[in-house]
């Protein structure tokens, strides 16, 4: 019998399989390490957009938790989409009840195109009650720019913004660079509370990015579940979305997801 590591996803559903929870699972078996769900939400999605979101009620993304607690050990979590304010706040609860850690939390609160997909209840929430019990958070730019306030540009105000959501007591952030223009896309800044670190791989040119925020969590996560150490984590992860960028999907009209599977798509090559 094969006694494999377990990571959990709490986020939401992606009708289109290019994000989400359906991104997380595919990318945790990738790594070798089964995946457990809990669905937050539901989205009517494809790759041109989202038509409509449904929330779950508070009491089942609380009885998911609770049936995962009492049956199987989990050895690393992340969130993704929580939606609203009531479900970050019964997810926290959960988080120290169960002492759910390495956490890293992938703060979903701006969609593809910069709108604000979160109140400002939620987005109160994360700030104060979820990103002080993050192991890692992992916001894009956008992101970046909601929980600071600030307008960022430049790799110093990327800097910037990563030692002051740190002050938010996430215990590492990692500021990811996809949004940025120009040479600075796709560098990410990390910071641990002590050391700031330059992050960047081969950039890869492609409209098919649907996806990768989720994925790069959900990645770090996975590296966590096998017991690497955070830095390692990181930079793993963040290789592996560029191979999966390098087979990235083109299917639908817009933006299609990147290519979580892309060992099976080089064997058929061979």
């Amino acid at each position: 019998m094969n006694i494999i590591p377990v990571a959990l996803t709490i986020a939401g559903s992606d009708s289109g399989g290019g994000a989400g929870i359906q991104a997380d699972l595919r990318t945790f078996s990738f790594h070798c390490v089964h995946g457990t769900s809990v669905v937050t939400c539901v989205t009517a999605q494809n790759t041109i957009g989202v038509t409509r979101v449904d929330g779950m009620s508070v009491p089942s993304v609380v009885a998911q938790i609770e049936a995962l607690m009492d049956d199987i050990s989990i050895a690393a979590v992340k969130t993704g989409m929580l939606l609203n304010g009531e479900i970050i706040e019964a997810v926290v609860e959960q988080v120290k009840k169960y002492n759910l850690s390495p956490l890293v939390v992938d703060p979903v609160m701006v969609s593809r195109t910069g709108s604000q997909l979160l109140d400002s209840h939620a987005l109160s929430a994360i700030k104060e009650m979820l990103l002080p019990q993050a192991t890692i958070v992992t916001p894009n730019r956008y992101e970046a720019q909601l929980l600071t306030g600030m307008e960022i540009n430049t790799i110093e105000e990327m800097k910037k913004a990563a030692q002051e959501i740190s002050d938010l007591g996430a215990s590492t952030v990692l500021v990811k660079g996809g949004a940025m223009k120009g040479a600075l896309k796709g560098v990410d800044i990390w910071f641990d509370g002590n050391k700031l670190e330059v992050l960047s791989t081969t950039m890869v040119t492609t409209k098919n990015t649907h996806g990768t925020g989720c994925t790069l969590s959900a990645a770090i996560t996975a590296n966590l579940a096998l017991g690497k150490n955070l830095n390692l984590a990181v930079k793993e992860a963040k290789n592996y979305v560029t191979e999966a960028l390098q087979y990235s999907l083109d299917i639908g009209e817009g933006t299609g997801p990147i290519g979580h599977f892309f060992p099976l798509l080089l064997k058929k090559e061979d």
